[in-house]
């Protein structure tokens, strides 16, 4: 141990390195909306919508959930996705947090 403390996986500076996530929202959102999420993959599904970004760092997952609760969106989950290797942790590559 490095004596470092538990949290994001570290990059080769010690910065945190970006994941992918996915982000559950209630409902079905339209174009309008959609555009908002450009740098997202969007998919709709009958009851939610699923935005999934790849190689988000923090800034950009905290930017992303403002942008959700300033455009009156409900926000239902945001899970970190597992990495190609299952680097991300927790149980069965699911990060517990």
């Amino acid at each position: 141990m490095d004596g470092a403390p538990a949290g994001p996986e570290r990059g080769a500076a010690g910065t945190p390195r970006g994941g992918d996530f996915e982000i559950r929202i209630r409902g079905r959102i339209g174009e309008a909306f959609r555009s908002a999420f450009a740098e997202l993959t969007v998919v709709l599904h009958p009851t939610e919508t699923v935005l999934i970004g790849a190689g988000l760092d923090q800034a950009a997952l905290y930017g992303i959930l403002d942008r959700i609760q300033g455009l009156g969106l409900e926000l239902l989950e945001v899970r970190r996705l597992p990495g190609p290797s299952g680097a991300a942790g927790g149980e069965g590559g699911r990060n517990p947090w």
